[in-house]
């Protein structure tokens, strides 16, 4: 199968002796950091998974915002951009719920001492509630992260130096292969020696990085266009317009609740319904921030519940940038490709063989057509730290999963060195499922947009278990159990549903079937019914079983806190904290009113 970014990128120019040196200064960098963060490590489980909970407000913001910006989320975001316009915006103007992990969750989570999201789960619910969610977290970072950061790795090597090959004899490596590996590897064995300490501050550089070659880009590429009233003057009002791109054309004024059956999108697609956008996005997006091992355990490397809550104001900060420094580049891409400012451009946009999907491949085809040397090298270290940093999160999420929530249960005489140990083989062993991942995720058809489309089908029994459990101190252990098994079945059903036409595009079910209607609900909407499904299940069971005992889960929510426990949060936070989050939620408003039209 021809990957479409990659054909996009047409032959373009390849990277020079300059451009390997910013990439070579980059690695040193990386190399340096890991090496004194090597010196520092002690052989226990807090420091190897959460840092010797010791991370400043900064590094903690800057891994949360690195975990999530991924290469596949750059390139994504940039296609949306030169597709759509700004109507993915909405997901990075998320950046809210980032303050609701800041004051509504940490102070959860620092007083309970947890290192994963599942044992704060055992410790409000049950131990079977746990390995529930262990066990699914494990296979979602597996077949979704993990797959879609290798996809977007490759994409981006083959893509920049498509001349690149490798021949043992054996078999024969191509540009995809040799960067998907070597990103793996390199991922992985700092990963490995260095567990969440190396992770935290590695994340910490690559932020920098990410964020002057990204911007670089958006302002090289506005001053070649002629600034930004050209660019808003060449894409039109629609193109800026947050609002309109949510309803699918001939769908004004319904809720648009079955899509034509041309499969889920999730980034180049128009198709979003304005009642998924409203309540399917921010459940999704309050599972993510709030409740998910990859992101949360940075805060949980914080000393404290100061530290943890600046640090998660900080990275909701940070998340603003992604509309600018990734959604903007790709409406310059369009833009340069329309005007005829960039003829190489024009001609894969608009030329006699024009790709159609030639706006997927924006951010890889600015850097290849635009930057000088040196400055693409710059931008090329930018992909190359999102994706390092987002393995790096998934690699370290899934050794801590399986080393605290499976490991030291099933040996609970272990040693601070023997899970350690079991540590580091975990990341071991998911760098080699990563790289055994390579063969499926290049040659699928369908799978980038089919494994975005998991987290809506996967997030919901999850987002209620915590919210709920949270919020209501009457729901049990029973209720939190069932809502979680019956909102999974669902969920898994809907992907089996879907992987057929994901393998084959030529398959589709009979028209008006039980399977066809399954299939073809917009994604939003089903996953709005799985999150209604596992409340009422929540709910229902909670109030036919026996309450909690509420001594046992003091702490643990809202209706349980004691006056000691109130009055340690509220001496947390200072008047600084809150002024930084009203000034986050001031440039999100900000954001939706300036791209209205």
């Amino acid at each position: 199968m021809t990957n479409p970014i990659l054909a996009a990128a047409g032959s373009g120019t390849s990277l020079v002796g300059i451009d390997w040196a910013m990439i070579a200064i980059y690695f040193g960098l990386l190399l340096g950091v890991a090496w004194w963060v090597v010196r520092k490590n002690k052989d226990t489980t807090t420091d190897y998974f959460l840092a010797g909970r010791n991370l400043s407000w900064w590094i903690v913001g800057a891994s949360i915002f690195a975990s999530n910006i991924g290469s596949e989320h750059i390139v994504g975001l940039a296609g949306s951009g030169a597709k759509d316009g700004v109507a993915l915006a909405h997901y990075e103007l998320h950046a809210w719920c980032l303050l609701v992990l800041a004051w509504v969750f940490v102070p959860f989570y620092a007083r309970s001492l947890v290192f994963t999201m599942p044992e704060f789960l055992e410790r409000r619910f049950c131990t079977k509630s746990r390995y529930v969610l262990s066990i699914v977290s494990l296979i979602t970072f597996v077949v979704s992260k993990i797959a879609v950061g290798i996809f977007a790795g490759g994409v981006v090597f083959g893509t920049l130096l498509p001349e690149l090959h490798l021949n043992l004899g054996f078999c024969h490596l191509d540009s995809f292969w040799i960067g998907s590996i070597l990103v793996i590897v390199l991922t992985g064995l700092y990963t490995i020696i260095g567990g969440m300490r190396a992770v935290a501050y590695n994340d910490a550089v690559q932020v920098v990085i990410l964020i002057i070659g990204s911007a670089t880009l958006t302002l090289y590429g506005l001053d070649k266009l002629g600034g930004w009233s050209e660019l808003r003057r060449i894409c039109g009002t629609e193109m800026f317009n947050l609002w309109k791109p949510l309803i699918p054309a001939g769908m004004e004024g319904t809720w648009a609740p079955v899509k034509e059956p041309t499969r889920i999108a999730w980034y180049f697609n128009t198709n979003f319904p304005w009642l998924g956008m409203a309540i399917c996005a921010p459940v999704i997006g309050l599972w993510y921030w709030c409740t998910d091992q990859y992101i949360v355990q940075r805060a949980l490397g914080a000393p404290n519940e100061t530290i943890a809550r600046r640090g998660s104001i900080f990275a909701a900060f940070l998340k603003l940038f992604p509309v600018y420094l990734f959604i903007i580049p790709g409406l310059i891409c369009f833009a340069l490709a329309k005007s005829g400012k960039v003829p190489a451009l024009q001609e894969i946009f608009y030329g006699p063989n024009a790709d159609p999907n030639a706006a997927q491949g924006a951010f890889p085809l600015l850097v290849q057509h635009l930057l000088p040397p040196g400055l693409r090298g710059l931008v090329v270290a930018g992909l190359l730290s999102a994706l390092m940093g987002s393995l790096a999160g998934v690699f370290n999420a899934c050794s801590t999963l399986f080393t605290v929530d499976i490991y030291e249960k099933l040996r609970p005489k272990a040693t601070q060195h023997e899970l350690v140990r079991m540590g580091r083989i975990a990341t071991g062993v998911m760098v080699v499922i990563a790289m055994a991942w390579i063969p499926v995720i290049k040659g699928a058809h369908g799978l980038y947009n089919y494994l975005q489309a998991i987290q809506g089908y996967l997030a919901p029994p999850i987002f209620v278990v915590f919210f709920f459990g949270v919020f209501w101190k009457r729901l049990n252990a029973q209720g939190c159990f069932w809502a979680m098994v019956v909102g999974f079945v669902v969920g898994v059903f809907r992907m089996v549903v879907d992987t057929p036409g994901t393998l084959d595009p030529k398959f589709v079910y009979e028209t008006g079937s039980f399977l066809w209607i399954v299939n073809n609900i917009n994604f939003q909407y089903f996953s709005i019914l799985i999150t209604i499904i596992s409340a009422i299940v929540m709910v229902g069971v909670s109030y036919a079983t026996a309450a909690p005992d509420y001594t046992k889960i003091q702490g643990l929510t809202y209706g349980t806190a004691t006056d000691a426990d109130r009055a340690k949060t509220s001496a947390s936070w200072h008047a600084v904290d809150l002024v930084a989050s009203i000034v986050v939620l001031v440039f999100i408003i900000g954001a939706y009113l300036y791209f209205r039209s």
